[in-house]
């Protein structure tokens, strides 16, 4: 008997020793967003949106302290590749959070899942890890990149635009948006023009959209595109002719550069900062002290994605070494989003709210995307039905 209350009394010492190896050791998340060029901006918001979180957590998960060390992507793969192996193999990271574009997600998805590390995107959605090839090991706080784009086929549908006209970038994300477009719009497109990624310079297809006079236009233009576009759409005289119907395109990344130029445009959002909920009303006045600056939905993920991270880490009580654990901590999502209603679904992609928003100028002189409509509720993914959960 003596022999047992000496292995019991064993056994919690090192259970013990090893809580407290948990606590001495940091919980190390890698941020690998776009910080460069012209579209700085987008990987600014998410990389502001995510330390935000962890100074709301007090700097700890579980009692860990977080360290985040966060790289520039450069937007371009290849670099990214490189910036994500030092990640994973120097600092090596427990999470790797990013990117904000699809092209990147696609030339680090590979390396940081063989290395058996978690990868979280707060942005990019792209449909090709949303059905059979999704992965336990890989979640998305954002949305699949069709949902967001078929809000706005369907008020395009719903408000009887018979034809429109398709202006997005060629490359996955351009190729997803028209494909999400289209699955609730049935009238016609009168064209779709594939541009390089990067153009700045919208001449010859705005010279296009007023020759073929739709009765709107949809595009996706992320960043530096989407403030040259929209600037460009408004001196070109369409903007009060050819309703403009956007998605990340007209935000709060763009908005302090499109300003006056974007009022009254339309977005597709799964949020905006006037969503009227107590954590959300919070997170956007701590953003805007901490950075003075609206927050976008790239910094509403982002903060989201931190705290999954947390609500993971609290749940395995610090210890990362079991993967399995941690994967189905993470997939359990408990945390509150700053969206409201939030869950997985089977492929790690969120089932959430989509609205329509427009662009307005606050009494403050700020300008922010604002709610005109819930378009879809609790959506989930058309990609998820062929995801086998634990692949």
């Amino acid at each position: 008997m003596k022999q047992l209350f000496r292995l019991a009394g064993l056994a919690v010492l090192l259970g013990a020793a090893s809580g407290h190896a948990f606590a001495q050791e940091k919980v190390k998340i890698g941020v690998i967003v776009t910080l460069s060029g012209p579209a700085a901006v987008l990987g600014q918001q998410a990389r502001d949106g995510l330390m935000l979180a962890v100074k709301d957590l007090g700097g700890k998960m579980a009692g860990r302290d977080v360290e985040v060390i966060a790289v520039d992507d450069e937007l371009k793969p290849d670099a990214a590749v490189t910036k994500v192996k030092g990640l994973l193999e120097r600092d090596k990271v427990d999470f790797v959070v990013g990117p904000i574009f699809s092209n990147i997600l696609q030339a680090i998805h590979k390396p940081v899942l063989d290395s058996g590390t978690f990868l979280i995107s707060p942005n990019a959605g792209p449909s090709s890890y949303a059905g059979a090839n999704c992965s336990p090991f890989f979640f998305v706080t954002s949305y699949q990149n069709d949902q967001v784009h078929e809000v706005l086929g369907k008020v395009a549908q719903d408000r009887g635009y018979k034809r429109v006209y398709v202006l997005v970038p060629n490359y996955q994300a351009g190729k997803d948006s028209v494909a999400g477009f289209k699955l609730d719009y049935k009238g016609e497109i009168v064209e779709e023009s594939y541009i390089p990624l990067g153009t700045l310079d919208f001449q010859v297809e705005l010279s296009k959209i007023a020759s073929l006079n739709p009765d709107a236009v949809f595009t996706f233009m992320p960043g530096g595109m989407g403030v040259s576009l929209v600037k460009q759409y408004r001196q070109a005289g369409l903007a009060d002719r050819i309703p403009f119907l956007s998605a990340f395109t007209v935000d709060e990344s763009t908005l302090p550069a499109q300003q006056d130029a974007a009022i009254g445009m339309f977005g597709g959002a799964n949020w905006a900062p006037d969503l009227d909920n107590p954590q959300n009303k919070k997170f956007v006045a701590a953003y805007e002290a901490a950075y003075s600056s609206v927050p976008a939905t790239y910094a509403f993920q982002a903060y989201d994605a931190a705290m999954l991270i947390d609500s993971a880490v609290r749940a395995v009580k610090g210890d990362l070494s079991n993967k399995d654990a941690v994967a189905a901590a993470l997939k359990k999502a408990d945390f509150t989003s700053l969206r409201g209603g939030f869950k997985f679904n089977t492929n790690g992609y969120p089932i959430q709210d989509f609205y329509l928003t427009k662009v307005a100028k606050r009494p403050d002189g700020k300008f922010q995307t604002e709610i005109v409509q819930k378009v879809f509720e609790n959506d989930g993914d058309r990609y998820a039905k062929d995801c086998v959960p634990g692949n």
